[in-house]
């Protein structure tokens, strides 16, 4: 296996049936309560594990989950809102870095993925067949659509899931 994509690495496909989209969106808000009770229980130094050398630690994956879906669901609306926006990237290795995703409590980020995951899931479910084709450009990765967005998001949320148990595992 392969811990960097220890559950594969995401496909996108042109089209997704309807009936996998909504599985995504009832899938997607309960990814909070399920890493709250991998992550919680665990010790400080458990905190610091990491799931493969010079890879990210349990806290800074928790950290990262909340930065990097707060900026998806920000990009989300704007696709929503806006003709085919270019998103702005960030630099999430630096962010990583920040003093609050090396030694900051992982609660806050937590309730950060709650409200996000609730949020998100509430107007996705809103969504028409011809929003979920709504597109925006990623100066790095080109263009996508809503429906491309909340299959990744399902993806990386599990991605990052499977890093957190490998680390702690060992």
């Amino acid at each position: 296996m392969d811990r960097r994509y220890p559950i594969g690495i995401f496909t996108f496909q042109r089209v997704y049936p309807q009936e996998q989209l909504l599985a995504w969106v009832k899938e997607f808000p309960l990814f909070p309560e399920k890493l709250s009770q991998e992550v919680t229980k665990l010790t400080a130094t458990q905190l610091e594990k990491q799931y493969r050398p010079d890879s990210w630690t349990v806290r800074q994956l928790v950290h990262h989950l909340a930065d990097s879906h707060i900026n998806s669901y920000t990009r989300f609306r704007l696709a929503l809102t806006e003709d085919n926006p270019i998103v702005r990237t960030y630099e999430e290795g630096k962010w990583a870095e920040l003093t609050d995703a090396q030694n900051g409590p992982i609660d806050v980020s937590l309730q950060l993925l709650e409200a996000i995951h609730t949020r998100w899931a509430n107007l996705a479910t809103s969504l028409s067949e011809e929003d979920w084709k709504r597109t925006w450009q990623h100066p790095e990765s080109g263009e996508g659509t809503l429906a491309d967005m909340m299959g990744l998001y399902v993806w990386h949320s599990n991605h990052h899931f499977s890093h957190i148990q490998l680390a702690i595992q060992g």
